[in-house]
């Protein structure tokens, strides 16, 4: 997928796009588990629709929960949502820096040939 450490460094253009198509997959991650956590909310939280969309984004986003769970369900998906959060949100960081890292380290290691 990345160029070798032989390779010559990928031109800019070429680099933003690549840094861009990571970016549109992590924000698809995010959407599809906010998405997950909005259901999982309104579902086993039995809260309205709004109030289960700012629970799952402030779960996932890292903030903790805004609403309490009064019943089992809702606090077992709270639970699982929440390990399920910290996993996505530091897959999603590697994603989207993993070209940049990428860059940076094949640029530093250029002549050492």
């Amino acid at each position: 997928m990345y160029e070798h450490r032989q390779h010559r460094l990928l031109p800019w253009r070429h680099f933003i796009r690549r840094a861009s198509r990571h970016l549109l997959f992590g924000v698809g991650i995010v959407f599809v588990a906010d998405g997950v956590g909005t259901l999982g909310y309104h579902a086993a939280g039995h809260l309205p629709w709004l109030d289960s969309f700012l629970n799952a984004s402030m779960i996932l986003s890292g903030m903790g929960p805004v609403d309490r769970m009064e019943q089992a369900g809702g606090k077992l998906f709270a639970s699982f949502y929440a390990l399920f959060s910290g996993i996505a949100f530091i897959g999603v960081m590697g994603i989207i820096l993993a070209p940049w890292i990428h860059r940076l380290m094949h640029a530093t290691h250029l002549d050492d040939k």
